[in-house]
C-alpha cells in the first residue's frame, strides 16, 4: 500500500475545487457541481462531499455555525 490515503482529491484536484469554492460559488447548483466534478476528474458525490466539508470549515473560520443553511434560517 502507498502512504497516500486511498480517498480524497489530489493536490491538483483540490486546487480546482478551491478555485471554484473561492471564485465561483460556495453553493454550486447540480449543473455547476457536475461541471466542477468533470473538470477535477472526481465523481459528483466526491465533489459534493468536498464542498460540504469545505463550507463547514469556511463557516467555522468566519465564526458561523457550521451547519446553518443560509442567513435567513
Amino acid at each position: 500500500m502507498s502512504a497516500e490515503p486511498a480517498s480524497g482529491p489530489t493536490e491538483d484536484q483540490v486546487e480546482i475545487l478551491e478555485y471554484n469554492f473561492n471564485k465561483v460559488n460556495k453553493h454550486p447548483d447540480p449543473t455547476t457541481l457536475c461541471l466542477i466534478a468533470a473538470e477535477a476528474g472526481l465523481s459528483e458525490e466526491e465533489t459534493q462531499k468536498w464542498f460540504k466539508q469545505r463550507l463547514a470549515q469556511w463557516r467555522r473560520s468566519e465564526g458561523l455555525p457550521s451547519e446553518c443553511r443560509s442567513v435567513t434560517d
